[in-house]
């Protein structure tokens, strides 16, 4: 009798295993001093989630000007700038350390404004898609309504872009054209017009809704895969910080693929915005099949660690204004019923 009332005693001491209770004791006092500061799916959740999407890529794009110039002339003109550290070289030989950062302004403005698209609009047309759906077909559909949610919220995203991405390739590429944004867009439109700001958008949409669906689609279910397989611990498990290091994983392995998806009409994009009055049509056939591919490498170095980092930018904002954040989706129990997976 001694024996089992002393173990009895022993599983009900509040202080045994005193590191896992500690630990469980900070996360229920966190939840219950921090709580979520709106409703998933309000108002205020959609406009600091589109807060959130200026922050991580008007920072992370400007951040890489240099890399992104440097890929820009090697897309436009491959007998000059053969290799990235030729193209670094060249640069610095002609333009100084200075031209380096030729076009960081349209990059932050145009980039901040298609962030703010990307992120904000993804979170509505994801809640909207999802409520359309229903509770069950969302989950068996949700790859397909991560795709559907991105290509929409790109759509308007590279609207807000073109103008500014327009500038900054013409800043990059076209040597004495104009080194400020202040020169080069009253020029551009003096010399073809609203046009001019424009001409590039459906190749934008040719590159960017790609990379934008295949960014959060692979992004949302290599996060569910990683803490699955991967992670050895329940997310609800997981520190905050520990869930920041496998959104920067998943973030990278993401990007990885956006930059081949997306590469292609990358280039066309760089040599149209260069050249006046040439179509798509024209450039992709100009390039050819493997003029396409010009400046892979440095696009998948950029995109694999500007997407990376954006994701981890994107979910710190997401924390430190404590949004709701549902852990990877889970199949429903009324589907489970269905399926005859529970009783």
């Amino acid at each position: 009798m001694y024996p089992t009332t002393l173990t009895q005693l022993t599983r009900a001491n509040p202080f045994s295993a005193p590191l896992f209770s500690l630990q469980k004791c900070v996360k229920l006092a966190a939840a219950s001093f921090w709580p979520d500061s709106c409703e998933f799916g309000s108002q205020k959740y959609f406009i600091l989630c589109g807060f959130g999407g200026i922050l991580s890529c008007g920072t992370t794009h400007t951040a890489v000007v240099p890399l992104d110039l440097v890929k820009c002339r090697m897309q436009v003109d491959p007998a000059k700038y053969k290799s990235i550290f030729n193209g670094f070289s060249i640069t610095v030989r002609e333009d100084g350390v200075r031209g380096l950062a030729k076009g960081w302004a349209p990059t932050f403005i145009g980039y901040s404004m298609q962030g703010l698209c990307k992120f904000g609009f993804y979170e509505v047309f994801k809640v909207m898609y999802g409520d359309l759906l229903g509770e069950e077909n969302a989950y068996m559909w949700r790859t397909s309504l991560y795709l559907a949610a991105s290509a929409s919220a790109e759509f308007f995203a590279d609207m807000a872009l073109a103008p500014m991405e327009a500038c900054k390739v013409r800043i990059q590429t076209q040597p004495g054209y104009a080194n400020t944004l202040r020169e080069c867009a009253p020029k551009m439109y003096a010399e073809e017009g609203l046009w001019a700001f424009y001409k590039g958008v459906v190749p934008l949409w040719m590159r960017q809704i790609p990379y934008t669906m295949m960014k959060f689609a692979c992004f949302e279910r290599t996060v569910e895969l990683l803490y699955k397989y991967v992670v050895p611990k329940p997310r609800s498990e997981c520190s905050k910080p520990e869930q920041l290091v496998v959104t920067f994983i998943a973030g990278y392995i993401a990007g990885v693929f956006c930059a081949i998806v997306s590469h292609p009409a990358d280039s066309v994009v760089s040599v149209l915005n260069k050249e006046k009055g040439s179509t798509a049509t024209q450039v992709l056939k100009k390039l050819g099949p493997k003029g396409v591919w010009k400046g892979l490498v440095a696009r998948i170095i950029m995109i694999g660690t500007l997407t990376a980092l954006q994701w981890f930018i994107y979910d710190s904002v997401k924390v430190y204004f404590r949004l709701p954040r549902p852990p990877p989706p889970e199949m429903p129990e009324s589907l489970k019923k269905k399926l005859g997976l529970t009783e």
